[in-house]
């Protein structure tokens, strides 16, 4: 049984994660800013009141789970907002910047020191941070911040992989949640996918972008 913790757990990919996570027999802790009603039913562990866009919260967070040992790292929450070039908005590319990027590397450099010798860290981040495969334009923040967290995601493969640590950083598809405005795939689907990728992981494959549905190596 592994100890997973998993942002943005209260809803969307995150609130299936942890019901997946729960069925095979794992224990997984939370992390939301409000717990739902939905994810209160599960009776996992729930971690509440944390904002991973704030430094104050994330540290929280670790105090609370001083002591613990973490297999397996999700860090899945995030935000879309979508400015286009006659409709910019800093504040919100700064919205996004703050959670979608700073977020994941603010929770993974914290819950560093809990994480398992040989453990994982997953980040959910998206396709739209390909410069690559950016055919359409528009969407700046998100598109930004997911490939920030995407370079980030590399350096922590590489400044973990000495304590045998892999780092995946994993496009789950579009989602059929409150974010995508319910187009998309089912988050069952897509959790399946995502959980699937995580367990393929080795250290020789840490920092690959990948698909979690067919497991192919995205653009950068």
């Amino acid at each position: 049984m592994s100890h997973v913790v998993v942002t943005g757990a209260n809803r969307g990919i995150g609130l299936e994660l942890v019901r997946q996570l729960a069925a095979r027999g794992d224990q997984v802790t939370a992390v939301c800013r409000k717990a739902s009603p939905e994810l209160s039913a599960l009776g996992v562990r729930i971690e509440s009141g944390i904002d991973v866009g704030e430094a104050a919260s994330v540290a929280e967070l670790a105090h609370r789970l001083k002591g613990a040992r973490i297999d397996i790292l999700i860090n899945n929450a995030g935000i879309l907002r979508a400015e286009s070039l006659d409709r910019m908005n800093f504040d919100s590319i700064a919205e996004q910047f703050a959670v979608n990027a700073m977020g994941p590397l603010r929770v993974s450099t914290t819950l560093a020191p809990l994480l398992s010798e040989g453990g994982k860290v997953a980040i959910i981040t998206s396709r739209m941070g390909s410069i690559a495969d950016n055919g359409s334009g528009g969407y700046y923040g998100y598109r930004m911040s997911k490939a920030a967290v995407n370079a980030a995601g590399m350096s922590l493969a590489r400044d973990l992989a000495g304590r045998g640590i892999a780092v995946a950083l994993i496009h789950p598809g579009m989602v059929a949640t409150e974010m995508t405005g319910k187009h998309g795939i089912p988050p069952e689907e897509a959790a399946r996918g995502v959980l699937a990728r995580i367990g393929e992981l080795t250290p020789q494959t840490s920092g690959a972008f990948v698909h979690a549905g067919t497991g192919e190596t995205l653009p950068w």
